[in-house]
């Protein structure tokens, strides 16, 4: 019995073979595009305010929405929903259990893991949103759950926006898959 444990671990299928130079081509596009569109935004409107609008999160989020743009986790509902779900659910975290973060953190990820799977808006890079809400520094806990709308949904959809923009321009590519 313990035997056949470790041996699922070896996997069951092979690695998926590398993708075409065109395909990393506008993945590289669609990711430069979108993070400087809110890393400009950021800059330009939110320095030296209690504002933000980049966070870590979306560096993973661009993974998806221009390098994996057929997963159902990189679909425009999983994007704006799982980050704007965990941001409400990492805010609660952090206002629930202030003073024990480590607590905090491990609720706040993984109950944004169950509300994304529960609403079918799981986004992978929504647990690090959550975190994030968690484990960031005083301005992000001063926005309250205003993190929810911005950063978390106002960059998202600034993203997405870039999205649908680069990653419907060669005829090979199409975003999104489904809306709902």
């Amino acid at each position: 019995m313990r035997i056949d444990y470790f041996l699922k671990m070896k996997g069951s299928t092979q690695s998926p073979p590398r993708v075409n130079i065109p395909e990393i081509f506008w993945s590289w596009v669609g990711a430069f595009l979108g993070i400087a569109a809110v890393a400009y935004l950021n800059h330009r409107y939110c320095t030296g305010k209690d504002l933000v609008l980049v966070i870590g999160s979306f560096g993973a989020s661009a993974v998806l929405i221009y390098g994996a743009i057929k997963s159902p986790l990189a679909q425009p509902r999983n994007l704006i929903g799982g980050h704007m779900l965990s941001a409400l659910v990492g805010v609660s975290a952090y206002k629930l259990f202030p003073t024990n973060i480590w607590l905090a953190s491990a609720l706040a990820v993984a109950t944004a893991i169950a509300l994304m799977h529960a609403t079918k808006t799981l986004h992978p890079p929504g647990g690090a949103t959550a975190l994030i809400a968690v484990i960031g520094g005083a301005k992000i806990h001063q926005l309250g759950y205003l993190y929810a709308l911005v950063p978390a949904g106002a960059g998202a959809a600034i993203m997405l926006v870039v999205a649908l923009l680069v990653n419907n321009i060669p005829k090979t590519r199409r975003y999104p898959e489904f809306w709902l």
